[in-house]
């Protein structure tokens, strides 16, 4: 009878034991991912943060921002073109890639189509034999940049455009430029969508129906295709959006989601691209385009009009700061090289960066939580510390605002608060507060909605010994991936 119960007692402590081991795992599995989420190329394109754009075509020699179509080709001169001078230049302001203009409205084309004339072929430059893609495509890859393509869908040159077999003109140049010159990280498709053109001498307006002409869904597989990493840029996405504008300003809020399926490339509701969809039905995060000059293309009247890098610096907080990109277009002079005025600001803004992010002040501090997530390490708040994103901060399930502390140990200045979410967790917090431990309490100093890939919180210079993140709205519980502090430099 006593062995009996002993037996008896033995497998029942081990069912209990079992069950609290099922019930702890259970407790500490990951947060479920919440809403759209992005998928492995739009993580990818998230890393990035800031890369550039090259105008440059016949639109350069005639000062024009928009060629007719009627251009004569050999216009496009450049007396000493340097596709390494371009990319250097990129690359020492912080750009991880270069998107190249290889054909804008006018429909010249900056590499030897074999679908057409009007290209780079078929001029003196270089005895007929030069390819700008393939300069820049090398250069990028010898600098370490990644090279992506504009290729223009309206072409004002071409004789068909309007017509079903301009379609399959405009594919076949896409083609070639995925599959000769290497990986391609981005194909922007711009939303121009017609009007009057040359047309190969018919010099008539030609409309086309935007929701229908191009069959983009058909034209996009032909991308995924050839490059399933290239993320693929227009007003509806489907990998990124436009934000909106033409300034490089996210808005504010800049949500990661869209409902792309009510956008078409060439048909933009400004204001919703600018904010994003909450929740919205896909990851389509935004890309802020703007130029360093007024113009897209050189023009020598704007030689005293380049952005000034403090200009550049507060660009890159309203849009890598609030969770999109920035896409900054750099226009070669007539020479074929960046100009000097564009490379001095490019230079002064990167200093002024490397300078503000270049020490975390807050990696040697102890942090704290109200909540850890089933008091399990892997989601420690000591995880916002390591400068990685792929570990985290995160709560249970039903503690959806919460609030961590750092303890810096010492007094620290800082203006700057970069706070990352866990990105394939989805972009979970709706609204967060800042506060400062001034004179024996906690002080708010700031306050913000959406994180996403990357919040940046600009302040006044605050001196303080601990700092605390809240999370006043959220509709699941989050997963923070990094809270930095860091110091813009007082000049």
């Amino acid at each position: 009878m006593r062995k009996f119960a002993f037996l008896f007692i033995l497998v029942l402590s081990f069912c209990i034991t079992s069950l609290i081991r099922v019930e702890s795992i259970k407790a500490t599995d990951p947060p479920a991912p919440y809403g759209p989420v992005p998928s492995a190329r739009q993580l990818r394109w998230h890393e990035m943060e800031f890369y550039g754009f090259i105008h440059f075509t016949i639109n350069t020699f005639t000062d024009k921002e928009w060629g007719y179509g009627d251009e004569a080709p050999d216009l496009f001169n450049p007396t000493d073109f340097d596709a390494d001078q371009i990319v250097r230049t990129a690359k020492e302001a912080g750009m991880k890639g270069l998107i190249l203009t290889a054909k804008h409205h006018d429909g010249f084309c900056l590499w030897p189509s074999k679908y057409t004339e009007h290209s780079i072929k078929n001029i003196e430059w270089k005895g007929g034999r030069g390819d700008v893609v393939k300069e820049i495509s090398e250069a990028c890859r010898k600098h370490g940049l990644k090279f992506g393509i504009y290729l223009s869908p309206w072409d004002r040159n071409h004789k068909d455009y309007g017509r079903p077999e301009y379609i399959t003109y405009f594919r076949n140049q896409l083609r070639e430029l995925l599959t000769g010159y290497g990986p391609v990280f981005e194909v922007f498709l711009d939303g121009a969508n017609g009007g009057d053109g040359f047309y190969g001498g018919a010099r008539e307006v030609r409309t086309i129906d935007r929701e229908t002409y191009y069959d983009w869904a058909d034209t996009w597989k032909i991308i995924r295709e050839l490059q399933p990493d290239a993320c693929i840029f227009s007003d509806a996405g489907p990998d990124v959006r436009w934000v909106g504008n033409e300034r490089g300003i996210a808005g504010d809020p800049c949500w990661a989601t869209s409902n792309r399926e009510e956008f078409v490339p060439g048909r933009a509701d400004e204001a919703r691209l600018n904010s994003g969809d909450r929740p919205g039905t896909h990851w389509v995060p935004a890309e802020c385009d703007v130029s360093i000059r007024p113009g897209w293309f050189y023009h020598a009247k704007e030689d005293d009009k380049v952005r000034t890098p403090q200009n550049l610096v507060d660009l890159y907080y309203n849009s890598v700061g609030r969770g999109a990109s920035l896409h900054l277009n750099l226009p070669p002079d007539r020479r074929g090289r960046i100009p000097e005025a564009d490379v001095k600001s490019l230079r002064r803004f990167r200093r002024i960066l490397d300078a503000t992010f270049a020490r975390d002040l807050a990696r040697s501090a102890k942090a704290d939580a109200s909540n850890t997530r089933g008091r399990d390490k892997r989601y420690s708040p000591a995880n916002v510390l390591d400068g990685r994103r792929d570990t985290y901060w995160a709560t249970d399930d039903h503690i959806k605002t919460p609030e961590l502390i750092l303890d810096l140990g010492r007094e620290a200045t800082f203006n700057v608060v970069r706070i990352r979410e866990r990105l394939p967790l989805g972009q979970r917090v709706e609204a967060f507060a800042l506060d400062q431990w001034k004179d024996g309490r906690w002080v708010e100093f700031a306050t913000g909605t959406s994180i996403g890939n990357c919040r940046l919180v600009r302040a006044e210079h605050i001196t303080t010994s601990k700092i605390r993140l809240r999370i006043t709205q959220a509709p699941v519980c989050p997963a923070i991936a990094e809270l930095a502090l860091f110091a813009e430099p007082k000049e």
